[in-house]
């Protein structure tokens, strides 16, 4: 048999694709995670155009050794293949959404990575979408959205979008083969996120409780983690936060059940509280023992150091995987009666929680002002009792101070505090600090989230009322754009 004369790899030439003869694997390949078998060795490896390197350098987004994101965020053609799944708008427009999401939206939906050859919505995510309808153009429309909110002239392609994304995964659920995929819910559980940024709270949880009945087939959260760790972060995170309590179950402090997982390092706590069963010595009476156990294993892993952002022991993952396993653990629901004191520190934990990881897949402000409403209730159920200890009170006041900064509930806080510094005879920032400190070792985030909360207090006894705005976690939460639409332009999206 004569011996084809081929540049091309056999998958571009199987799919009558032209190849761009990349070694050792052309883009096309890479973008699918194939294997690339040349028959012939290519003459030539084009090298990155001028073009590349400017729209790289104007997206903002660093330089990646990654071919994918190199192809699809640095050139104005973007993907000469035309190798993504189809849609219903127009290939340049396409391609313009392709570069927005991975140069915008995979950062914003994951800042806690905005290193774009590690990011997971680069790595795992978009992989994943190019290679699944549905979620492609899920991924489109928050691309789509985000750029048309900015515009203001409207959601036409949002919803269009929409109407397609909805359609491709209604038929993907009427497939038993393809309905419990981790494309199926990443593209559902982003829906709950858009419709519950619409306003659309019914179709909001529509799709929550469809993901919900996708997880318990796949037989739990730690089911799917084994195969999509990102499907595992972002579903029990999302369901969250849209629905303003936990949606899944937790395993217990060894790892056993099939809920979200405790990290190494909440495990490794455990042998530090048998050696030392009084490093909680702050806590002081009417602390419950379920609380005392958070509070206890947080510090001993917060305090191994003075700043997160150093600590090698809790990489951004770890931190995500904490916070939500945490979180998840103070707000389900208890068969417990907790006192008092402890129902304070619980909902202090988990703003704070919130505040040290920062906005991610989905602004958590709505649900942030929801628990300090609750904490400022069960704070004012405290005001007459004297049993609390000091340090615990100043630092779950502190917590509420700052969280509440621009809402109606800031001048109880205000006022709260201000009353607690003048009874304790505390005249300086740095004295509520040392009672701070006795709760957790101060990072540089929560360190200027309370010198920023408490500073106006400090400021309006010296020196008369102040303007100043402190640094707060509602300030840092609202940096996260939230989505919100005109009800005209919605378009209901119910699987």
């Amino acid at each position: 048999m004569r011996r084809t004369l081929r540049r091309s790899c056999a998958a571009c030439a199987k799919a009558k694709h032209k190849c761009d003869l990349h070694t050792p694997r052309c883009s096309r390949c890479t973008l699918r995670k194939v294997q690339c078998v040349y028959a012939n060795e290519p003459l030539s490896s084009p090298g990155p155009s001028k073009s590349n390197t400017a729209l790289r350098e104007s997206s903002g987004v660093p330089p990646s050794n990654l071919s994918t994101v190199s192809v699809t965020i640095g050139s104005s053609s973007l993907d000469p293949f035309d190798s993504y799944p189809p849609t219903s708008l127009p290939r340049s427009r396409v391609q313009s959404l392709i570069v927005h999401f991975l140069s915008k939206i995979a950062f914003q939906y994951y800042p806690l990575d905005l290193n774009p050859n590690s990011n997971p919505f680069i790595n795992s995510w978009w992989p994943l979408a190019l290679a699944d309808p549905a979620l492609f153009n899920v991924s489109l429309q928050t691309a789509s959205l985000d750029a048309e909110l900015h515009a203001q002239k409207g959601f036409h392609q949002s919803a269009i979008l929409m109407r397609d994304a909805v359609s491709l995964i209604r038929h993907k659920i009427d497939d038993p083969t393809l309905a419990f995929q981790d494309a199926t819910l990443d593209a559902v559980v982003t829906l709950a996120a858009i419709e519950h940024g619409k306003g659309n709270l019914h179709e909001c949880r529509m799709h929550v409780d469809a993901v919900k009945r996708m997880v318990a087939v796949r037989g739990g959260i730690a089911a799917v983690k084994r195969s999509s760790p990102l499907t595992a972060r972002m579903v029990p995170w999302v369901s969250m936060l849209v629905t303003g309590s936990p949606q899944f179950e937790v395993q217990d402090d060894y790892g056993n059940g099939d809920g979200i997982a405790p990290i190494d390092q909440w495990q490794s706590a455990l042998a530090f509280e048998t050696h030392n069963p009084d490093h909680l010595g702050s806590s002081g009476s009417g602390l419950d023992h379920s609380i005392e156990t958070i509070l206890a294993r947080l510090r001993s892993i917060f305090n191994l150091t003075q700043d997160l952002e150093t600590r090698k022991d809790l990489n951004t993952n770890d931190l995500h995987d904490l916070t939500c396993f945490v979180l998840h653990k103070l707000l389900l629901p208890s068969h417990i009666q907790l006192t008092a004191i402890s129902e304070c520190v619980r909902y202090a934990l988990a703003i704070y929680m919130f505040v040290i990881h920062g906005p991610t897949y989905y602004s958590h402000a709505a649900i942030l002002h929801q628990i300090t409403l609750v904490l400022q209730n069960r704070l004012q159920e405290l005001e007459q009792s004297q049993d609390m200890d000091v340090s615990l009170f100043l630092w779950c006041l502190s917590v509420g101070l700052s969280a509440s900064t621009g809402t109606e509930e800031h001048d109880w806080f205000f006022n709260r505090a201000a009353t607690s510094t003048h009874s304790l005879g505390i005249e300086t920032h740095d004295s509520v600090e040392f009672y701070l400190r006795n709760i957790f070792t101060l990072d540089v985030r929560s360190e200027t989230m309370f010198r920023g909360a408490w500073g106006p207090i400090f400021a309006s006894t010296l020196r008369g009322p102040t303007n100043e705005q402190p640094t707060t976690a509602l300030n840092m939460l609202l940096n996260d754009e939230e989505y919100e639409y005109a009800a005209e332009n919605n378009t209901h999206s119910g699987v």
